[in-house]
């Protein structure tokens, strides 16, 4: 005869096998069916498709600078799409940026299945092309991170050092993370296959940071963001409101900080 236990002990292995297998679909939540820029206001925002590395459709929106400003890599969250940040791209190139957003392979307009090496490959095809299609120099980028994007930012910030990296909700590794949510799977950190393990990887990095963090963020709790500051090479400024939630920041909470750095590190020399 079964026991209670030994029932109870098959269910388990049975989630943890289907947690594992299953992973990337429970991971990334990208949506597709999205309209070109000027359908959410965005009428100077060009949409075009680059391809990564393997071959991969990448689509991208981009933004020349205006004369003496820099260009921003914006690497997005998860869920949603471009469209959903329209707003702050909107404030973005009004405030004179350029900007390079790509939607990573699966989201939106893109090909193939997101995983994490994917994504970093998305990011440099979107590094090349602000490069050497819209002839950006390199000490004219700077990286945005958006949450799940923070992670691309800070590896990218590795591969080629940016004028100044911006990380908006930013997370330890996204193994410490989904070992807090699933306590219950033992082995949670290490079955993530996508680590993005952003505190191995800051100290490395010696540009100029910016971090935003909300004090009510439940989805990335602050002390996440805490201890990447505290493990990030100065110049640094860390951005703390009290009130914002997860990437849920006004136009004015980002750009406010955001042109104050820019200026701060001579980003900005309008004629």
């Amino acid at each position: 005869m079964w026991t209670t236990i030994e029932y109870i002990l098959i269910a388990y292995l049975i989630i943890t096998a289907a947690a594992f297998i299953f992973q990337r679909r429970l991971m990334y939540h990208p949506v597709k069916s999205i309209a070109e820029p000027a359908i959410y206001g965005l009428t100077t925002v060009d949409e075009v498709f680059l391809a990564s590395s393997d071959g991969t459709k990448l689509q991208t929106w981009t933004h020349a600078p205006r004369a003496g400003f820099p260009t921003i890599l914006y690497f997005h969250g998860n869920a949603f799409h471009l469209a959903d940040r329209a707003v702050k791209f909107s404030g973005f190139v009004d405030a004179g940026f350029g900007l390079v957003a790509v939607s990573y392979r699966g989201f939106g307009k893109s090909e193939g299945r997101p995983s994490e090496y994917g994504i970093y490959n998305d990011a440099r095809a979107a590094i090349a092309y602000a490069i050497d299609k819209m002839n950006i120099a390199p000490d004219k980028l700077i990286y945005f991170g958006e949450s799940l994007g923070t992670g691309v930012a800070i590896q990218m910030a590795c591969d080629l050092p940016p004028a100044l990296l911006v990380l908006e909700a930013a997370y330890t590794s996204v193994e410490t993370r989904s070992a807090e949510l699933y306590p219950y799977l033992l082995f949670a950190r290490k079955m993530v296959r996508d680590k993005y393990y952003s505190l191995a990887k800051i100290s490395h990095i010696k540009s100029p940071l910016l971090m935003f963090h909300g004090e009510k963020d439940a989805i990335i709790p602050i002390r996440h963001g805490r201890e990447l500051f505290a493990a990030a090479n100065e110049p640094k400024t860390f951005v703390v409101y009290p009130d914002v939630h997860h990437t849920d920041y006004t136009n004015e909470q980002l750009l406010v900080p955001l042109l104050d750095a820019a200026r701060k590190y001579g980003l900005i020399n309008p004629n």
